[in-house]
């Protein structure tokens, strides 16, 4: 009989969930009414893992958060499962608030590029979602609540890496594109195609292509670029490895 994963086992599923994540359903309190009132938004997250999103002042999810910053997100992992309730979904809640911030900004467009055409329009602002607390099926049995110090990333002490980040991606999609495709069709099951890498953290890095998104996790937690270039090559060798 398999034995139960760890309650940090399930807290690193639920990290993995939403870092995968394109797309996933906001729930506000509706202006005037305070209903809940639940829409379809596209994600990305910050470093450290908590979600952000880029909406219009004109749709109804950013007035009813003007009005109250309360607000949950669901992230469904379920796919096309038979049973989808069988399947892993999380949710997360806390207060929304507006940013201006660039690594906000470059981390939703490497996920999201064709927002680029409209993210500068007078109406469109980037918003996160500041975590207080998350409610995590993973399936029969799997069912935890976690305080935001257990589902997000510690990023104390890898101010260097997060500085980099935009060189290390660039330097990766540009001059190593088959390590990637590597990770993504080797280590994370995905299909054959032209992957990027879209973000790195302390604990993994993110890749996307074509509407299909995968998270590659690393050994162990990371601060600094050297560090994150020998953790690169470390999957690299893994990846070639003879199944």
């Amino acid at each position: 009989m398999n034995e139960m994963p760890s309650k940090a086992e399930l807290a690193a599923d639920a990290r993995g969930l939403v870092r995968r994540a394109l797309k996933a359903s906001l729930a506000t309190n509706a202006s005037g009414s305070s209903y809940p009132y639940a829409s379809l938004i596209t994600t990305a997250t910050e470093a450290a893992g908590a979600p952000i999103f880029l909406i219009s002042g004109l749709a109804q999810h950013t007035k009813n958060l003007a009005g109250d910053p309360r607000a949950s997100i669901l992230f469904d992992g379920t796919g096309a499962a038979g049973d989808p309730l069988q399947g892993a979904r999380v949710t997360l809640w806390g207060r929304a608030e507006k940013v201006v911030d660039e690594a906000v900004r470059r981390r939703f467009l490497a996920r999201h590029p064709e927002a680029a055409f409209y993210a500068d329009f007078p109406d469109f602002a980037f918003w996160r979602l500041r975590v207080e607390g998350a409610h995590y099926i993973g399936g029969f049995g799997r069912i935890v609540d976690f305080a935001p110090e257990e589902l997000l990333v510690d990023t104390e002490g890898a101010g260097d890496l997060l500085a980099a980040e935009p060189d290390i991606l660039a330097h990766m999609n540009a001059d190593h594109a088959d390590a990637i495709r590597l990770y993504a069709t080797r280590l994370a099951g995905g299909p054959e195609g032209l992957w990027r890498m879209s973000g790195i953290d302390p604990e993994g890095c993110d890749l996307i292509w074509e509407g299909d998104a995968r998270r590659i996790r690393f050994a162990g937690p990371i601060s600094t670029p050297g560090e994150a270039r020998a953790e690169l090559v470390r999957l690299v060798q893994e990846a070639r490895e003879p199944d």
